[in-house]
């Protein structure tokens, strides 16, 4: 499990879950490194604002008081929800080098199945295309990707959406969230 020294704050709930009886403070955050979804409370006085980066580290922390623990996906909020997807894509983006890197060195789960068939919209023809298209040459970039293989969904997007189902769902193998 990764340790996560930051977080975005997806949503911040100044008087708590409203169907709780607790009434503290409380942030929906996702950590920067891991995807870790947390539920953070705040100091003293202090309000988050939507998208802002804390410092969850071990180290003395300005603005949150404590983690409350990792935030259980049937209770994001709709305003977390679309923060998650707003910054899931923004760090695909940022890190597109790890995710080229997943299709050049995904391999089988087992004899029947393969990584790239976790991937949302993905098949046996699009999974031997792929592997076809790696073994002639690794590939660069999503745009390499793209080109290579033929009538293959935005590879970017097929990243970022099986990021979100493992975030929201349930799954029994997971590619990028541990």
């Amino acid at each position: 499990m990764v340790k996560e020294e930051s977080a975005v704050i997806l949503d911040f709930l100044p008087y708590g879950y409203p169907l709780e009886k607790k009434m503290m403070p409380l942030a929906q955050a996702i950590g920067t490194n891991g995807f870790t979804l947390l539920q953070l409370v705040p100091r003293r006085d202090v309000r988050f604002e939507v998208g802002e980066i804390v410092y969850i580290g071990d180290d003395k922390r300005d603005k949150v008081q404590y983690i409350l623990g990792r935030c259980p996906r049937e209770n994001l909020t709709e305003t977390a929800k679309g923060q998650l997807a707003e910054f899931i894509e923004k760090s695909v983006e940022k890190d597109e080098e790890k995710f080229v890197k997943f299709f050049n060195e995904a391999q089988a789960i087992n004899t029947r199945l393969h990584q790239f068939e976790l991937l949302p919209g993905l098949g046996k023809k699009h999974t031997i295309a792929i592997l076809k298209a790696r073994d002639e040459k690794l590939f660069d970039s999503f745009e390499d990707i793209k080109e290579m293989v033929p009538n293959l969904p935005s590879p970017k997007s097929l990243i970022e959406k099986r990021i979100i189902k493992e975030l929201t769902e349930i799954h029994r193998h997971n590619l990028f969230i541990s």
